[in-house]
């Protein structure tokens, strides 16, 4: 660890940060394999090296604490890297631009990252049971440089009604989330990706949002609904 001169032991406080962060590490990597709900405080706690059965609750609380602590780190990865794009556009007009900001930090993360790698896998698991798909909405909207880039491409989307803001919102998360996951798994396990590169894919990924958002809205009549 920085900061540890050659032949000490760690502090108190240095072995709790790396304890936390193996649970971490152990939480996200059976999270994506096996489900959420299929494994337990105890079996990330092994797999994470600790003898105390209740080292997992110790250390962040409920299931739920541990998940979140998930996505913030996550967040933490993506934030600085999205900042950087957004002092790079300003107030761009380019809608392309500001979707690049929703989905290049994500890419470059995850390709830091190397193979293997579960988080993807991990969060979109997460997004599967509804207590946690709000925690991982909720954390992952209210970054300051997610605001940022919502307004920004909000603002160029002026003629959308709120509830189709709201689907289209849906859609495009789901659409980020699940293509990052099923990348993320394909590389682990040596099959073939869609594309080339992470950043080829967040190029594909960009391309359908830009025609995601600004795609026509078909005006239906509720009286004439089944």
């Amino acid at each position: 660890m920085p900061g540890r001169t050659p032949g000490t032991a760690p502090g108190r406080s240095e072995r709790a940060l790396e304890t936390r962060e193996a649970i971490l590490d152990a939480a996200e990597r059976l999270f994506a394999e096996h489900g959420i709900g299929e494994v337990s405080n105890r079996q990330i706690g092994q797999a994470a090296g600790q003898a105390n059965n209740f080292a997992v609750g110790y250390h962040f609380g409920t299931k739920a604490d541990l998940v979140r602590a998930i996505v913030r780190r996550y967040t933490t990865g993506t934030e600085e890297r999205r900042l950087r794009m957004l002092q790079a556009i300003t107030d761009s007009s380019d809608l392309r631009a500001w979707i690049s900001c929703l989905v290049r930090p994500a890419t470059t993360h995850l390709d830091a990252l190397g193979v293997p790698s579960w988080r993807a896998r991990c969060l979109a698991q997460a997004a599967l049971v509804p207590a946690l798909r709000r925690i991982v909405v909720e954390e992952s909207a209210a970054t300051p440089s997610m605001r940022r880039t919502l307004e920004g491409m909000f603002r160029l989307l002026p003629g959308l009604p709120d509830e189709v803001h709201a689907e289209r919102g849906d859609m495009s998360r789901l659409l980020i989330m699940h293509t990052l996951a099923e990348r993320e798994r394909a590389l682990h396990e040596g099959g073939p990706t869609a594309r080339t590169t992470w950043e080829t894919t967040a190029v594909g990924l960009i391309d359908a949002l830009a025609g995601l958002w600004p795609a026509p809205v078909t005006r239906t009549d509720p009286s004439c609904a089944d």
